[in-house]
């Protein structure tokens, strides 16, 4: 194996989950940095939200073990031959066996502060049809027609986060010495970026098209989120520094969904020459393949 990673940072316009709430109030999963907060869609949302959309889950099986469910692994179903268990598992019914995931998220964090919206609403309408029925008054009788008021915190900015997958991770599962073949692998990992490149997700009946508006990154030797720390903004304009134009250099590359979602897109394009989201996806799914097809022989 070539022993490399495929790492992402996007750019994309998402709302935000959903924390413990006090009451029927729902408030944003946030995190607090220099005095402020800033409104997240936790790492947790997003990883269930691409497996699900990528349909890795489709083959997913639960078992519970002392009132606990858990993914089911057996010799039969495992890693290899089983996409849900890519995400990882621990499994306690037959002993302790642990598998990490082989790809990893951030959180998706806003850049800009929170400045709390909320939004009232309550079910009137149901609450009027039934009492119509039963002939009491709403106003009279408003819990005994279950009127139910209640409001949330609502978010929707630009928000971060990255992905990286382990290449040499995915299909394999050391505890039952399985691995999957090439063409599984490069279904899996491009199953993976099928979902990034048109991420769709729903909270509170509010229906995100969570598409990349900017993404970097690439097939590398390094495992980490290595363009985590040097995509940032301002001002709705994106920081062009020297350090991400040294990594993009690095044979890395940039996709950018034009429309103006940065003040400063004419900039972006003269000095880090983005091509197309589709085109970025497109040399990837390529990239892809080549590397487990050559991996193979």
């Amino acid at each position: 194996m070539k022993n490399k990673a495929l790492t992402l940072t996007i750019i994309a316009n998402m709302t935000s989950n959903y924390g413990e709430g006090l009451g029927n109030i729902g408030s944003v999963q946030k995190v607090y940095r220099n005095g402020k907060s800033y409104a997240i869609r936790s790492r947790e949302s997003m990883k269930n939200a691409i497996m699900v959309q990528s349909g890795l889950y489709d083959d997913l099986e639960v078992q519970v073990d002392k009132s606990v469910n858990q993914k089911a692994v057996s010799k039969d179903i495992n890693a290899s031959n089983n996409r849900a268990l890519e995400g990882g598992y621990m499994n306690t019914s037959n002993g302790t066996k642990i598998r990490k995931s082989s790809f990893y998220l951030t959180d998706a964090i806003s850049f800009n502060s929170f400045v709390n919206e909320t939004r009232f609403h309550n079910n009137l309408y149901l609450a009027q049809t039934y009492a119509k029925k039963t002939g009491i008054s709403v106003q009279d009788k408003a819990k005994e027609a279950g009127l139910m008021p209640y409001q949330y915190e609502y978010d929707k900015s630009l928000k971060k986060y990255s992905i990286t997958i382990d290449l040499d991770r995915i299909g394999v599962d050391e505890n039952y010495n399985a691995e999957a073949n090439s063409e599984e692998k490069i279904y899996r990992v491009n199953a993976l970026l099928d979902t990034v490149k048109t991420l769709t997700m729903v909270v509170r009946g509010n229906l995100d098209n969570a598409e990349p508006v900017l993404i970097v990154g690439g097939i590398g030797d390094r495992k980490t989120h290595y363009f985590d720390n040097v995509v940032q903004m301002e001002n709705l304009k994106l920081k062009l520094g020297d350090d991400l134009k040294k990594k993009l250099s690095e044979g890395y590359k940039l996709g950018l969904l034009e429309g103006y979602n940065f003040e400063n897109e004419d900039q972006i394009k003269s000095e880090l020459n983005p091509i197309s989201i589709e085109n970025f996806f497109d040399n990837l799914y390529e990239e892809v393949r080549a590397y487990y097809e050559g991996a193979a022989n």
